[in-house]
């Protein structure tokens, strides 16, 4: 059937080596990404052909019976795809020409090129991907705030350079992940300005002497405007880079968060447990339960970071025009890219939900590990009025005093003290055992942080309502942006079915 297809001045059929490595999967990726986006691009310009009267009733009432005959196959075509004849375009043109004839279904493509039509496919194929990556992320941002809400009695010890620093709770740490990834949803939320706008109209990359309306094809789409440039139309697909660089950035936080979580999930640190449901066990040790699916999330923030490289470099030192390397190579690795994002956000919601937090693990470790001493030098500065180089420098003698002969922070007393106060300063501090114990507490240090991005209870439930209450915004705009969507997938339906009854 091949040899017999249009191939304009191109006498022979396609290799079948260029058939099996590119022409069969970008057919494939069609079928699987694009094939409702291919039948709502040939109604949106049918409907405007026929407006402009550019093409007749009749002609456009048989087009668009035909291709509403294709929307109701579902997500695949039931008519046999032949890879032969190029791109999948052609299979659903050729199949309107044998059910309309030549002269009917050969009028759908006026005014028009494969060029816009894959630019404005790929547009809508993704923005559906969009909303449903928003809404998978936004529940995961949910799950989090759930768990943090239940732990902002949790006090265990914050690290820097995986080292005990300073009490917190695991509600404020998970606030300050929190914090980031609302910032990683502005930058997914403000992609969608790039991406919901219109390349049809473009042609192949000079426009058209046709009398086209791009603003009612756009809006029929679902579109906010028309791209206002024909080589700008076919020659972009920057949303791709857009959403996949803002996507890698947003799996580089998950995957630090995951690395804590795994971390802490050691029996070293004891601070949390994965659920069952997350872990996997030994085929030999049966001691072991390994946070399998923390691991996994990881690695896949890697593949995301992998599509974006793979995106932008096929887009380097190409010309600013219509190419295979931007429409075919550059995006070959988005709908990866995007998959794997959801799969790391469900991933993370049950992660997060199922876990553990061992609260009075923590806060034994805490108490022993020394990451209260900062707080021994600010009540030694309060106390004894020194400055707090001076105590600073008494804290770390007494600090590798109890390290050397193997005691822990809740065992410094005045005998530990006084004397180091005395080498250093010549004086013993006026602080009583009980003031050192209750300046070397956990708990009472991280309540008492109650200033703006303070570790108090009161103060961590306050970010926490703040980054719910970004959330549901972001919930609202997502709602907003779907609604419009649907609304002009309604409109095109309704004129579809005017059309044709």
């Amino acid at each position: 059937m091949a040899e017999k297809i249009h191939r304009g001045k191109i006498k022979t059929p396609p290799d079948p080596l260029v058939v099996k490595y590119l022409i069969a999967p970008g057919i494939e990726s069609d079928i699987k990404y694009r094939y409702q986006a291919f039948i709502d691009s040939n109604k949106a310009h049918v409907l405007m052909l026929n407006k402009q009267g550019i093409i007749s009733d009749n002609t456009a009432k048989e087009i668009l019976k035909i291709n509403k005959e294709m929307a109701d196959m579902g997500d695949t075509p039931t008519f046999p795809i032949d890879p032969g004849r190029e791109d999948f375009y052609f299979n659903l043109e050729a199949y309107l020409i044998e059910q309309a004839g030549i002269e009917i279904g050969g009028q759908m493509h006026t005014a028009r090129s494969r060029n816009d039509l894959y630019a404005t496919c790929a547009r809508l194929a993704v923005r559906k991907a969009y909303f449903e990556i928003c809404e998978l992320y936004n529940r995961m941002r949910q799950a989090i705030i759930d768990v943090a809400r239940q732990n902002t009695d949790a006090v265990f010890a914050g690290y820097t350079h995986m080292q005990p620093s300073e009490p917190i709770s695991f509600a404020h740490y998970c606030s300050a992940v929190l914090n980031a990834l609302q910032r990683d949803y502005r930058r997914i939320s403000n992609c969608f300005e790039g991406l919901n706008i219109c390349p049809l109209g473009g042609g192949s990359m000079g426009s058209t002497t046709w009398d086209i309306d791009r603003k009612y094809t756009a809006k029929m789409l679902g579109f906010d405007a028309p791209i206002d440039n024909s080589i700008d139309s076919v020659a972009s697909r920057d949303f791709a880079t857009d959403i996949l660089a803002a996507l890698s950035i947003t799996a580089v936080t998950i995957s630090r968060f995951c690395q804590d979580l795994y971390v802490w999930a050691t029996p070293d640190y004891g601070y949390i447990e994965v659920s069952d449901s997350c872990a996997v066990c030994s085929s030999i040790m049966p001691q072991k339960k390994n946070p399998w699916v923390l691991e996994r999330i990881k690695g896949k923030a890697a593949h995301v970071e992998g599509c974006f490289i793979s995106a932008l470099n096929a887009m380097k030192n190409v010309i600013y025009s219509h190419n295979e390397e931007i429409c075919g190579e550059s995006a070959s690795f988005l709908f990866p890219g995007i998959e794997e994002m959801k799969k790391i956000c469900e991933l993370m919601e049950i992660s997060i939900r199922g876990i553990t937090v061992k609260k009075d693990k923590m806060l034994e470790t805490a108490w022993g590990n020394f990451c209260t001493v900062t707080e021994l030098a600010n009540y030694l500065v309060r106390k004894d009025g020194i400055s707090f180089r001076m105590a600073h420098d008494i804290v770390a003698e007494v600090v590798a005093y109890m390290l050397e002969n193997n005691k822990k922070a809740n065992e410094i007393g005045t005998d530990v003290v006084n004397p180091i106060f005395m080498k250093l300063f010549g004086r013993k501090t006026s602080m009583t055992d009980e003031e050192i114990r209750s300046a070397l507490d956990p708990v009472q240090i991280a309540n008492a942080k109650k200033c703006i991005g303070g570790t108090a209870p009161e103060e961590v439930t306050r970010q926490l309502d703040s980054r719910q209450a970004a959330l549901d915004r972001d919930i609202a705009e997502l709602k907003q942006r779907k609604e419009a969507v649907d609304l002009a997938k309604q409109r095109l339906e309704e004129e579809v079915l005017k059309k044709i009854s």
